[in-house]
């Protein structure tokens, strides 16, 4: 998600990253990492609840998934917030990423409950700026995922079996839900922006993520 926030100061230059914002990114991945893990867990058809959770910490499977969801679920969120960094310094902005830290929380929450729900934070980006260039900045972020899709499928598709299936598998499918899930046109979500722009252009871009997602989930589907 990107989200604008006005506020004094010059317009963006080089791409950096303060001492915050890289605590931020770290502390989003690792949280969506360990909810992705949660949610494949409780979503397993293994009748696994809260207790049962505590049980499975620590065991083979749960690393395994905490290192596939943040290979791929993790890396989605890093590259779709870097996307939106480095289109809305492209356009002059200053801008940088900036978790929600109550969000996070309900992800960890709604997981446990098996709801599948990321809204880590956002990056925020200042400036004058038009709606076309805040869709496009909007846009990134869902594009990249898309993107990551594909670049995960061949892996999927060619894999013989194991970690690498598993890990192409989770990187299709959750990059293409994180993908359709940020068009949405409600509230901080990257479609609203987008819709604001044009709906002409918010139809075809929703239509694209919402597609993948939907024919991954049907297709490829989630390896547990």
């Amino acid at each position: 998600m990107s989200r604008r926030e006005v506020r004094a100061g010059g317009r963006g230059g080089g791409i950096s990253f303060s001492a915050r914002e890289t605590r931020d990114l770290v502390v989003a991945w690792l949280a969506l990492g360990v909810a992705f893990t949660l949610f494949l867990l409780v979503t397993s058809g293994r009748g696994v609840g809260p207790a049962g959770l505590l049980g499975l910490l620590g065991t083979g499977l749960f690393v395994e998934l905490l290192v596939l969801s943040l290979l791929t679920a993790g890396v989605g969120f890093l590259l779709h917030e870097l996307a939106h960094k480095v289109v809305a310094i492209r356009f002059g902005q200053v801008a940088e990423f900036r978790a929600d830290y109550t969000m996070l929380g309900l992800a960890l929450a709604a997981a446990l409950v098996g709801f599948l729900f990321a809204a880590p934070g956002a990056v925020y980006h200042s400036g004058r700026i038009t709606h076309r260039e805040s869709a496009g900045i909007a846009l990134a972020g869902p594009l990249t995922n898309v993107v990551l899709a594909g670049l995960f499928l061949p892996v999927f598709l060619l894999a013989d079996g194991g970690f690498l299936l598993r890990a192409g598998q989770l990187g299709v499918t959750l990059n293409a839900v994180l993908a359709g899930f940020n068009m949405i046109p409600f509230g901080p979500l990257d479609g609203r922006k987008v819709l604001r722009w044009s709906y002409v252009g918010f139809g075809a871009s929703f239509l694209l993520c919402a597609g993948v997602a939907v024919a991954s989930v049907l297709f490829v589907g989630f390896p547990i």
